[in-house]
């Protein structure tokens, strides 16, 4: 049986298709102004790279966003449950899931099969969100994927005292012209993000084992940063970017 999940995010589009219980072919791109556009670009990238059409797939769920604009799914699903199931999915000892995308922050709670216990999001502020760290590796004319290598290369810590964005960017240019080292402000900023989306966690008790799911947890130096502001081991995910997809998949599995 191949069922399928679609993820419909702010800055991204994820899918993945599973078949007999197992990934089989996954798929990110930069969303577009249409999440029906999107949706059938990643959905038709999935399905080309294994060489199937849409009418091999038993049944599609779609998350995200743009959950309610993708034309092919069969049902839809909150983001929350997506990432919650997938996380468990990837790592059954997981019984907390935060997942820092691109325009919000999530803290999830699960227990041992999956299903949501508590939550917790920011959606309102672009501190504690991959929108942050796009704005200031813009300001800076660093690519975004560098940032982990280069936070690594830090020698000297160094704190950002503004939460509001608009204002950290101020406060990252002052350090420039001060002569303060790239990779020392990349960290303080890695250290700002983690510690938003830590003090997020906390409001439904944090408990082990933490996973970090999401595009950001890509970056080493997030995954870090996020780490030690919450004192734990996080676990890690082969590939953090899909798991909503790969949580919708399985509950389309689950019904299909």
């Amino acid at each position: 049986m191949i069922v399928a999940g679609c993820d419909i995010g702010s800055l991204t589009a994820k899918a993945v298709i599973m078949e007999n219980g197992q990934i089989a072919s996954s798929a990110v791109i930069r969303a577009k102004p249409a999440p029906e556009d999107s949706a059938r670009e990643v959905m038709e990238l999935a399905l080309s790279s294994m060489k199937a059409s849409p009418g091999d797939i038993s049944k599609c769920v779609g998350t995200g966003y743009g959950r309610k604009h993708i034309p092919f799914v069969n049902a839809v699903e909150s983001e929350i449950v997506c990432h919650a199931r997938g996380a468990v999915w990837q790592v059954p000892t997981a019984r907390t899931v935060i997942d820092i995308g691109g325009q919000d922050a999530k803290a999830i709670r699960v227990d041992e099969s999956g299903g949501v216990v508590r939550f917790v999001y920011n959606d309102k502020c672009a501190s504690g969100t991959g929108r942050f760290l796009e704005i200031i590796s813009d300001a800076l004319d660093i690519r975004l994927e560098d940032l982990g290598d280069i936070a690594s290369k830090s020698e000297k810590r160094i704190t950002l005292s503004n939460q509001c964005v608009v204002f950290a960017e101020t406060e990252i240019i002052s350090l420039v012209n001060e002569g303060a080292e790239i990779p020392d402000i990349i960290r303080a900023l890695h250290s700002a993000v983690a510690n938003r989306a830590a003090s997020l966690a906390r409001g439904i008790v944090v408990e082990n084992d933490v996973v970090m799911t999401g595009g950001v947890a890509r970056n080493s130096g997030m995954f870090a940063a996020l780490g030690a502001a919450l004192g734990v081991s996080l676990k890690s995910v082969d590939n953090p970017q899909i798991n909503g997809a790969l949580g919708a998949a399985l509950i389309a599995a689950d019904t299909a």
